[in-house]
């Protein structure tokens, strides 16, 4: 049997959650379709198909049906007229002794982040995003001139009412109703051969169509008009929802200057290749991701990362596509394509975290499922129990009936939810505060502890040698040339620190071989054709190769707070070696900062216990020394016993750890943070940021709830008002609207949250 491929479309004119629900549903009943997912931020559809079931082209035909635009991935949907008359037509040399340390690189794939283009419906009743309408007065978009078309049937009618007082007026009414709602009803026919029976559409086909037989004309015209105005209302709330998104896309500037043989010629950015030369002249955004290789200046990552302050760089620095170049021209070797750049693959990471929906989102899907056909049932119950248990009226029931139907529509209690997430995820991305989607938000809201890793997390990451002490009759050239012989090719800061020194002693680094990591212990390579380690103190004493002289020496730089790493062949150490990796600038205050979230703070180190006992004392929290990965991951089962753990690293040798935690935080910078395995990231490296991701995911759990009690609350009161007559059709439909408005507004008030703001 072939295997499914998987398929990705962008839609164009999805601005609420029952738009995502009717795409879902209309294509995941399909043969041979399987695994469906719509981003409504990121305005995509992905699914898997099978070879020779559904064709891609029914797939597209059913979502136009439903009224949206729709064309395969990195191409523009297909532009509809806004507004129609009905009817018309690298791998690495591990590197592990008694520190925690490892380094990590990770590639996404290419991402289209262009804008899309096209309007959705095209039709009177419900026009969706018009990419082309962005930037526009709401009265030039297709969604204004919707409104505008329907006000001027509602103020057509009343002025023959007002003319032609009775019957004639009475029928301008009914005119107005029926023309705006005829693409309404349309979609919603189109939704229920579909099998989607509960639509908005569908109940405001109802609602429009018994109040005509009622009688209520005017009112059913009117509320035509609000329902249109709710439209826009949406529309407007969903594209500033992803405004962010579309920010970031745009931070990345459209040409660079190429340079080649000595001369410059502009561009487009996005054809740029790796390897490649390009100019970045002062006050330029840089064209791509890269190196340095000629000029000094202040770069400024703010638009990146959401450092502040502009970073002196020069050659063989990394700089960032879209970060300005401050100061003075700088020559950039391209070092990643455009669709792998960081803020590509920032946008990718937003968009797919809208697929990792937290638990409780799903749980309102869940819930909106049965809720839907409830109200209807309920809704029938009010039109005919009252009459026929009591004579009531008919035509009084009725109208609170149909009203009960509009005011039953989901849509705020659905999206309350999503949109809280997509403007967190897009606040969060503009400081540098990566997380993979809703459950990792909601995981992160509910941590009780927070775990470090030692090397490059709470440290710089980038030690230096303090010490080097011969033993055993070796001397100091010998034992730098067989650590040299190990430790050659490995990037590991531990690795650089000591070639570092190597080189400054002029040693010559000798040939070696069958390099390999013993995890948690040591290096292994054969040099001059003989076995050597650079590894543990504890790894030596095990393997017999220590002095009782040279374990005192070792005990005494351990407690001066230095890492240590054994030279040793065979049956003979050669000597030690001393490097101190300095806490991190913001290290004390971050920790201050997560103890203040009434959070415990713990350092998991496979440093020594000395030395590790003196980093943590002096940044003031608990600490685990000697642990192998192993450790760290039992460590963080036992901590979870007592509620959420999140556990922060950067590198290889954390990876096992991130994964058990409840919340995997990899810090780094820019390219080489370590998210195949981390739930979520830090690209500034401050330690003040894991206070500040946990402050943001709060303040998304407390907008969410308060999203929910909007919904549930406006559903609840109306409901009531409805059945005792005290609302009608008019307030139904603008009860509905509103709450979807109200709790998306709310929602986007996370993106002025300001995490790094203490409460």
């Amino acid at each position: 049997m072939a295997q499914a491929e998987r398929l990705e479309w962008n839609v164009t004119g999805m601005d609420c959650a029952s738009c995502v629900a009717k795409v879902t549903k209309a294509v995941e009943r399909m043969p041979g379709v399987a695994n469906v997912s719509v981003a409504l931020m990121a305005e995509k559809l992905s699914l898997d198909l099978e070879p020779e079931t559904t064709p891609a082209e029914k797939i597209e035909a059913a979502v136009k049906s439903l009224g949206y635009g729709i064309a395969p991935k990195g191409t523009a949907a297909p532009r509809k007229k806004a507004f129609v008359l009905p009817g018309a037509g690298s791998a690495d040399h591990g590197h592990d002794h008694d520190h925690d340390h490892g380094e990590g690189h990770h590639d996404h794939d290419g991402h289209d982040h262009h804008p899309k283009a096209d309007d959705g419906h095209g039709m009177p009743g419900h026009v969706h995003d018009d990419p082309a309408d962005r930037g526009k007065r709401w009265y030039q978009t297709g969604k204004g001139k919707l409104v505008i078309f329907t006000a001027a049937l509602l103020g057509a009618a009343w002025a023959v009412e007002f003319l032609f007082p009775g019957p004639v007026g009475y029928w301008a009414f009914v005119a107005a109703c029926l023309i705006g709602v005829a693409p309404v009803a349309r979609r919603a026919f189109a939704a229920a051969r579909m099998g989607q029976l509960f639509t908005i559409e569908s109940l405001m086909t109802i609602a429009a169509t018994g109040a005509l037989f009622i009688g209520a004309a005017e009112e059913a015209a009117l509320v035509v008009f609000l329902f249109a105005v709710g439209e826009v209302l949406e529309g407007v709330a969903a594209n500033k929802a992803r405004d962010g998104i579309r920010a970031l896309a745009n931070l990345v500037p459209k040409t660079a200057l190429l340079e080649v043989d000595g001369k410059t010629r502009e561009v487009p950015a996005e054809s740029l290749q790796i390897d490649q030369i390009v100019l970045a002249r002062p006050g330029d955004r840089i064209p791509a991701d890269g190196e340095i290789v000629e000029g000094t200046s202040g770069v400024d990552d703010s638009p990146v990362t959401g450092e502040s302050v502009p970073v002196t760089k020069g050659p063989g620095d990394a700089v960032f596509a879209g970060s300005i170049n401050a100061e003075a021209a700088l020559h950039i070797k391209v070092t990643k394509a455009a669709e792998d750049n960081t803020i590509s693959r920032i946008i990718k990471l937003v968009e797919e975290a809208e697929e990792a929906r937290a638990p409780t989102e799903r749980f309102i899907d869940r819930f909106s499922r049965w809720y839907m056909p409830l109200i209807v049932a309920l809704s029938a119950l009010v039109i005919v129990m009252p009459p026929l248990a009591t004579g009531a009226d008919w035509t009084t029931w009725i109208y609170r009936g149909l009203a009960l139907l509009l005011i039953g529509c989901p849509c705020a209690l659905v999206i309350s939810v999503p949109a809280s997430i997509a403007s967190a995820l897009s606040a969060g991305a503009r400081r540098g505060l990566l997380m993979k989607g809703g459950a990792v938000i909601e995981a992160a809201a509910k941590v009780q502890a927070v775990a470090f890793d030692k090397t490059g997390t709470l440290t710089r990451g980038k030690p230096v040698v303090t010490d080097v002490v011969a033993l055993d009759g070796a001397t100091e050239a010998e034992l730098l040339t067989v650590a040299a012989g190990v430790e050659a090719g490995s990037s590991h800061p531990l690795a650089v620190a000591i070639m570092d020194r190597v080189e400054a002693a002029g040693v010559k680094t000798p040939s070696a071989s069958e390099g390999r990591n013993i995890v948690g212990k040591a290096a292994e390579a054969k040099v001059d054709g003989a076995l050597a380690w650079v590894g543990s103190l504890r790894f030596a004493v095990e393997k017999g190769v220590m002095s009782l002289e040279g374990i005192a020496r070792a005990e005494e730089l351990e407690r001066e707070g230095k890492s240590l790493s054994v030279v040793f062949r065979e049956g003979l150490a050669l000597g030690l070696i001393a490097l101190r990796d300095e806490p991190k600038p913001d290290a004390v205050e971050g920790v201050r900062q997560i103890k203040a979230l009434g959070l415990k703070a713990i350092m998991l180190t496979g440093d020594n216990v000395r030395t590790a006992a003196a980093i943590a004392g002096g940044l003031g929290l608990d600490q685990k020394a000697e642990m192998l990965p192993e450790d760290k991951v039992t460590a963080i089962r036992t901590m979870a016993a007592d509620g959420g753990v999140m556990m922060v690293g950067d590198g290889i040798n954390d990876a096992p750890a991130l994964a058990q935690a409840s919340v995997g935080v990899a810090m780094g910078s820019g390219t080489d943070v370590a998210l195949e395995t981390a739930d979520a990231a830090v690209l500034r490296d401050r330690v003040t940021d894991i206070a500040a991701k946990i402050r943001l995911a709060r303040a998304t759990m407390a907008n969410i709830r308060q999203n929910v009690t909007i919904a549930l609350g406006l559903k609840a009161v109306f409901l009531v008002t409805t059945v005792f007559g005290l609302t009608g059709l008019w307030i139904a439909i603008l009860a509905d609207t509103g709450a979807t408005v109200l709790v998306t507004l709310n929602a986007l008030r996370l993106l002025g949250y300001n995490p790094e703001r203490e409460a």
